[in-house]
């Protein structure tokens, strides 16, 4: 059965850490990896899409302790687990859907994302990626690290699951529901370029996922 987003990440909340180390493959490196990427500078200003428990701020914050972070995440859950690791630092966590959230113009060196955005559309993504590129500043920089579908034709696949799974299931409300619907990493890249992203890279991956580069 589907389930509401929120609900999905709140029922996991324990053990969810451990589940995404050990089970996710390439997580023991990519989320230092993701981190290393991410602006050194004092007190630089980062927004996290998709935050959930902070594994790649863990990973940030002992390269960067100053680091200013805004933090958007569906779960209070996650969020107030997020909260308790980190009572020192500068965190403004925001409990919504970085869909609707505003963002204010070049406000942030970087913007990251790590096993999040593969759950929505290239529409919803056009339109999310377009609003970052307007909040960094120049010459910032958007680090997403994430999984992707390995043709076309398995990405439609996904879709087109989630699809019958909602009729099959009478679901017919417009809130995000956990279903995993990777883009291929040449699809998702393309958006990147549309939405006005000059420069837009691989940086690494491992398997299936990767860490994608795009600098405004």
């Amino acid at each position: 059965m589907l389930e509401r987003m929120d609900i999905f990440f709140e029922n996991r909340l324990v053990g969810y850490d451990e589940h995404m180390l050990k089970n996710i493959e390439g997580a023991n490196e990519f989320y230092k990896f993701t981190a290393s990427q991410l602006p050194m500078e004092a007190e630089s200003e980062v927004l996290d899409l998709g935050c959930g428990t902070g594994l790649e701020l863990e990973e940030y914050f002992s390269l960067n302790p100053s680091a200013h972070i805004t933090g958007i995440d569906l779960s209070a859950a996650m969020l107030n687990a997020l909260a308790r690791k980190f009572p020192d630092k500068e965190l403004r966590l925001i409990n919504g859907s970085y869909f609707e959230v505003p963002f204010e113009n070049e406000r942030y060196a970087a913007v990251v994302s790590v096993e999040s955005l593969h759950h929505f559309t290239e529409k919803q993504k056009a339109s999310l990626y377009r609003r970052l590129f307007h909040t960094l500043t120049a010459g910032g920089y958007f680090i997403l690290t994430d999984y992707f579908a390995e043709t076309s034709e398995l990405e439609k696949e996904y879709f087109d699951n989630l699809k019958n799974l909602k009729q099959e299931q009478n679901i017919t409300d417009n809130a995000f529901y956990h279903y995993d619907t990777p883009l291929t990493v040449e699809h998702e890249m393309e958006i990147l370029r549309n939405s006005g992203f000059s420069d837009v890279r691989i940086v690494m991956n491992w398997g299936a996922t990767y860490t994608l580069k795009a600098i405004r």
